[in-house]
């Protein structure tokens, strides 16, 4: 267990760019360096990430601190992993709501926002040729986007993806249950149970969670506004360690320490029921020809969600001819020299910070 903690306390400090780079750093020291398991074991625990809801790469974190130390090595690595971004995005909120309203702030976020809107949409474009593996699935991601702009559930969406791709491959099957529903608590309680909501539906990549925190705290609640959740965003971007501990930044501007705590509690606390839930099932979900067919509606339907949400967030960020550039070479530069994100982000941030000496 020791092992568990002193490996996801330091990739949860050090693992800038998103979950895919965390996933590799991840592969390197447990396959490569440590041994604990192989090859073929560990794509066998990313697939099962897949097939259950929640952030990848600390469910990814779990399984393999599972499968080293049992329980107690379940518990620790993933509290492990989150706690270093947890403590780190809880500074930054701290800052953001005593200097937040400063120009220099504002000059900051308005290098960063463009940035992450091209950070959003290479996510999107490297999914898109592994996910959309045909045209009736291209259909479904099409269908998802136009109805999300038109307002529909993601939660419905999701699950409506996933449904149909089942139906496409397969006969006789039965529907799928309703959505979930948020409980009728107010302040902290809605906050936590939003975030306990969210973190028990949410498939695909952390970029999927913009469009469920734009529909709760933007549109339904009205807590939020588009750009002050695209700093949270970016402040989830900059930070090292999961991309949901945005979770804590929100919670900290709307509820203080109470409010971190209670919606990174909300968020995460599903991840660790479905690993414990699914890690002895594995081989058989990943065989499972249903299974598969679910997950790959589901993968499609997050890209449609991913491109609405992307357009309705890029109105807020892109607004001028100088935040169109930065958009455009930061997507280039990730499009072309596939750079960690993080150095987009601090590099969008020192743009800000240039133009404001300047001004």
């Amino acid at each position: 267990m020791r092992e568990v903690a002193w490996l996801f306390l330091k990739l949860g400090t050090i693992a800038f760019g998103g979950p895919a780079a965390h996933i590799a750093m991840m592969r390197e020291e447990v396959v490569r360096r440590r041994r604990w398991l192989s090859d073929e074991q560990f794509v066998d625990l990313l697939g099962a990430t897949n097939l259950i809801p929640g952030p990848n790469s600390t469910e990814m974190a779990i399984h393999l601190g599972f499968l080293r130390a049992g329980w107690p090595g379940l518990i620790a690595g993933g509290i492990c992993f989150i706690v270093p971004a947890m403590l780190i995005v809880l500074g930054c909120a701290w800052l953001y709501v005593r200097y937040g309203a400063r120009p220099e702030a504002g000059w900051f976020l308005y290098g960063v926002k463009p940035v992450i809107i091209a950070i959003v949409v290479q996510a999107m474009w490297g999914l898109l040729r592994s996910a959309v593996k045909g045209y009736l699935l291209g259909a479904i991601g099409v269908v998802t986007l136009m109805l999300s702009l038109l307002g529909a559930n993601e939660i419905a969406l999701l699950l409506g993806g996933g449904v149909v791709a089942v139906l496409l491959t397969t006969v006789g099957n039965r529907g799928v249950a309703a959505p979930l529903g948020l409980g009728a608590g107010v302040g902290l309680t809605t906050l936590f149970l939003v975030f306990l909501k969210i973190g028990s539906v949410l498939y695909g990549s952390g970029y999927v969670l913009l469009a469920f925190l734009r529909h709760d705290f933007v549109d339904r609640l009205g807590w939020l506004t588009d750009r002050q959740l695209l700093d949270a965003i970016a402040i989830g971007q900059v930070t090292p360690g999961p991309v949901f501990t945005t979770a804590t930044f929100i919670g900290y501007v709307l509820g203080g320490i109470p409010g971190a705590a209670l919606a990174t509690l909300g968020i995460f606390l599903p991840s660790f029921v479905f690993v414990a839930l699914s890690h002895p099932l594995v081989p058989k979900i990943r065989a499972s020809r249903r299974a598969g067919a679910f997950l790959d509606g589901v993968n499609v339907a997050a890209l449609g969600l991913m491109a609405a949400v992307t357009w309705q967030l890029g109105r807020a960020a892109i607004v001028d001819l100088t935040t169109a550039a930065l958009a455009l070479v930061a997507l280039a530069l990730l499009l072309r020299f596939k750079l960690n994100s993080a150095w987009l982000v601090l590099g969008g941030s020192a743009v800000g910070a240039a133009l404001r000496l300047r001004g």
